[in-house]
């Protein structure tokens, strides 16, 4: 290891240009951590390899056989058995079927009990996949007990990072009273001009108080109307 030049160390790589850039010799020195005096954690990795005749290999290899590989001994060992257990688990085990979203009344029932009534102002976002499943919900910020500041570029920034393709902003009134403000009207028109423009959609922007909830959009086609 101390051959290479620090960029190409295993963990620096990784950091750098992400872990599909390292090779199984790389991801195995990573587990390892580090050598000994004599021998960097890259040549255990390339030694372990050769023994167990490739990646596969080691699947079958019991704590004791990795632990008699010079450079790896029980904590290494102990280490890789753990790694290898998750992987085994991730295939093993079916995930659990993401909640899909449909409509501002889903939403809201989802996130009344979650966001609602609290002390002060917050404000978040839902996150929605092309087929309208949730990739996580987030909070952005945290205010007062009657206001919060948020600009769209804190509410597109996270949707363009997790690829989402709909979100649905919401926030909390602490008085409990859902009627939404001037304010929040503004936000709501600015947030659905953005996301036009940046193709992602704005399903609704929901104001959440004790026991209900108001859709900022109806609201605001409401007052069009009129």
């Amino acid at each position: 290891m101390k051959s290479l030049s620090p960029a190409d160390r295993p963990r620096e790589k990784l950091q750098r240009a992400g872990v599909l850039s390292l090779g199984d010799n790389e991801l195995v020195a990573v587990l390892i951590g580090h050598g000994t005096a004599s021998t960097g954690a890259l040549e255990i990795a390339n030694q372990l390899l050769a023994t167990a005749g490739g990646v596969h290999g080691l699947l079958r290899f019991d704590r004791d056989e990795l632990a008699q590989v010079f450079g790896v001994g029980d904590a290494i060992a102990g280490r890789l058995m753990a790694a290898f257990e998750l992987g085994r688990r991730t295939l093993a085990r079916a995930p659990h079927p993401r909640l899909r979203f449909a409509t501002s009344v889903e939403c809201g029932v989802f996130l009344l009990p979650r966001f609602g009534g609290h002390r002060v102002e917050r404000f978040g976002v839902m996150l929605l996949d092309a087929r309208l499943r949730l990739i996580r919900t987030q909070l952005l910020t945290v205010g007062s007990v009657d206001a919060v500041v948020v600009h769209p570029r804190d509410v597109f920034r996270p949707a363009i990072l997790a690829g989402a393709s709909t979100i649905v902003a919401f926030h909390n009134h602490p008085t409990g009273d859902v009627t939404p403000s001037p304010d929040d009207l503004r936000l709501t028109e600015r947030l659905l001009r953005a996301g036009h423009v940046m193709g992602i959609d704005v399903m609704d922007h929901l104001i959440l108080g004790d026991t209900r909830y108001c859709s900022v959009r109806e609201a605001l086609r409401i007052e069009w109307r009129e």
